[in-house]
Parts: C-alpha cells; structure tokens; sequence
C-alpha cells in the first residue's frame, strides 16, 4: 500500500486505510468509502455518460419529463455497485494494513505483493470471462421499457458487469496505493480506452501485455531486494 506512513524496508502505506486516532472503526469505514465513491465517480463517469446517452435515447420519447430522473436513477445505481465493491475492499484491506503495522516482514513484501496483482490484472485481460463482461459493458443491455425499476436495473446491471471487467485493475489500485494520484489517473484513462475505442478485445490484449511486463519487472526488482 503506498502514499503514508513510512514502514521497514522502505515501503508505505495509504493514508486511506488507516483509523485515525480516536476513529471508530465506523467511522473509519464511512471515510473509506466516501473517498472511494468520489474516486470511482471520477474515473467511471468517462465511460458511464455515453452509456446513460444511449439509454436516454432508447426508452425516452417526446415530452417525457421523468426521464431526468430515471437516467439519474440509473446512475445511482452504478455507483451503488461500486459502492459495494469498496465496502468489500475495505473488510479485505483494512486487516492487511492492521497486519502490516505489526510486521516488518509483511510490510517489506509489499512490493511483491504489487506485482502479483499486476501479473493476475495483466493475465485477466487475455481470458473469454474479461472479453464477456467487456462486451456487456460496451453493449448495455438496454431495458425494454422506461419504468423507474428498470432504470435502476440498468444501473445496477451495468454497474456490475463493469466492476466485473474492472476488477483487474481494481485489485492492483487497492494493492499498489489508492493515494497515488497518478495511478488513479491511469487506471481511469485505460478503463475508459477499453470502453470507448474500437478494437476493444485487442486494446485489452495490449494492456495486458503492459501489466505482465510490468507486473514481471516489479516483482523482479521486489526479489532483488530481499
């Protein structure tokens, strides 16, 4: 984890998942997830708005004043998806970052740890399971009718193909330092190619070949130094 508190052997961990003192563990988690869904709203509203476009053409018709609403809906409910993944990442990563400050050894294996997660995100992006959920993200599923409850199935359907076809990327952000600005700005920037480009199955076959030669170097350099 990188972006804090300096730990043995050189390496860091993310201001982000650390209770501050006096901190309940609640209050903890609702920090967490507040900084995560201001994250995931930046990085997914790229890909997402072309896809409530598409939606807004499908189900609405002249004069239908509802419509805001339900696009507005549909997107509340992506981002509930999203919501549920870093509530996840938060009961993963928080006794991991709780084990790393008691332990040196844990904390100096880190690096490795990053690139393990970069070598599975880049070996994800070669397998029929990445290229099905990207498929379904690109196409939408559109819904057959305009209700608000299939609005917010749109949402919640989208959302999770797309957390499905990210989850590569998102393992090696939490792993890698959530803190990392520039991390941040490259993951949003390739999931967004992967959306909006054409030649979606070769893009994901480039990128994985970035995060394998990547992920292979860092672990590489992490072994060296032990």
């Amino acid at each position: 984890m990188a972006g804090g508190m300096p730990m043995p052997g050189g390496w860091t961990l993310s201001m982000a998942w650390m209770r501050m003192p006096g901190q309940t563990w609640l209050g903890a988690a609702a920090t967490f997830l507040g900084m995560w869904v201001v994250m995931m709203v930046a990085m997914m509203l790229p890909p997402l708005v072309p896809a409530l476009s598409r939606y807004r053409r499908a189900v609405g018709g002249p004069g239908d004043v509802g419509l805001g609403a339900r696009t507005a809906l549909a997107g509340t409910g992506y981002f509930f998806v999203w919501s549920l993944v870093g509530a996840g990442a938060f009961l993963v990563g928080m006794p991991l970052v709780a084990a790393e400050l008691r332990s040196a050894v844990l904390a100096r294996s880190a690096p490795i740890a990053t690139g393990i997660a970069l070598l599975l995100a880049g070996a994800l992006q070669f397998t029929a399971w990445k290229r099905r959920h990207l498929a379904r993200c690109r196409a939408c599923d559109l819904p057959g009718s305009a209700d608000a409850w299939q609005a917010c199935r749109f949402g919640l359907r989208l959302g999770a193909h797309c957390a499905l076809c990210c989850a590569g990327f998102m393992t090696v952000l939490v792993v890698a330092g959530m803190m990392h600005l520039w991390l941040v700005a490259a993951v949003a920037v390739v999931i967004a190619v992967e959306r909006l480009v054409p030649w979606p199955e070769r893009i994901a076959r480039t990128i994985g070949g970035v995060l394998l030669a990547v992920g292979a170097l860092t672990l590489l350099q992490a072994l060296g130094s032990i």
